[in-house]
């Protein structure tokens, strides 16, 4: 036989009730208190939803991180082989990678070969070198991406280079010299020229088993 709301309501201990409606409460108050800091204009617009807000301007830029395979985007900075040593230890890139970037348990950043099972694309076979530094960028360390500074970015981007034998170890790395790098399978790359790049063009690596 079908329970009535009236009798569901019933069913329930007042205690219960009282615990979930107090909860609800505490959700909406902190709705109402946690809003963000800072609001810019466009942040101010409602939502169709009417949930959340946009971003403002400054989140925006935090995440306007695209940069193309001829560095045109790439912001100031630089750093060294030296530095980027001391960085990959200091932030924890060992811990994934290994002592010397091959060890793991995180996919081998120094050699490495290809591989379908994996989708994986070692440095070396990377056709264009500013994309390194995006990627490192955007997405590294794992459990904190985005909290690098460019500076140790473009000095973590100098040490694995070096250590793929890619570039010299007295070479720094910046917005000017890094898109000069010359990567050694950049031959096997069949996609469009870095004129023609966009943020959803496919990746034109040579894929092997």
């Amino acid at each position: 036989m079908a329970t009535s709301p009236t009798d569901f309501r019933r069913s329930v201990p007042s205690s219960t009730c009282t615990a979930i409606r107090s909860a609800a409460l505490a959700v909406v108050a902190s709705c109402a208190v946690l809003g963000p800091p800072t609001r810019d204009a466009a942040a101010q617009q409602p939502s169709p939803s009417g949930l959340g807000r946009a971003p403002t301007q400054a989140e925006l830029r935090a995440w306007d991180l695209s940069v193309g395979p001829d560095g045109a985007e790439l912001p100031p900075g630089s750093g060294t082989v030296a530095q980027g040593e001391v960085v990959f230890t200091q932030r924890g890139c060992a811990a994934c990678h290994g002592p010397t970037g091959v060890e793991g348990p995180g996919p081998a950043l120094v050699g490495g070969k290809v591989s379908l099972s994996t989708n994986y694309f070692p440095i070396r076979y990377w056709p264009f070198a500013p994309p390194i530094w995006d990627y490192i960028k955007r997405a590294m360390p794992y459990d904190k991406p985005g909290q690098l500074t460019n500076d140790e970015v473009y000095a973590l981007t100098a040490f694995l280079l070096y250590k793929n034998e890619i570039s010299q170890e007295s070479e720094v790395m910046d917005a000017r010299t890094l898109p000069k790098v010359q990567m050694p399978h950049r031959a096997d790359y069949k996609g469009p020229s870095p004129a023609n790049w966009t943020p959803d063009t496919p990746r034109g690596f040579k894929i092997q088993p």
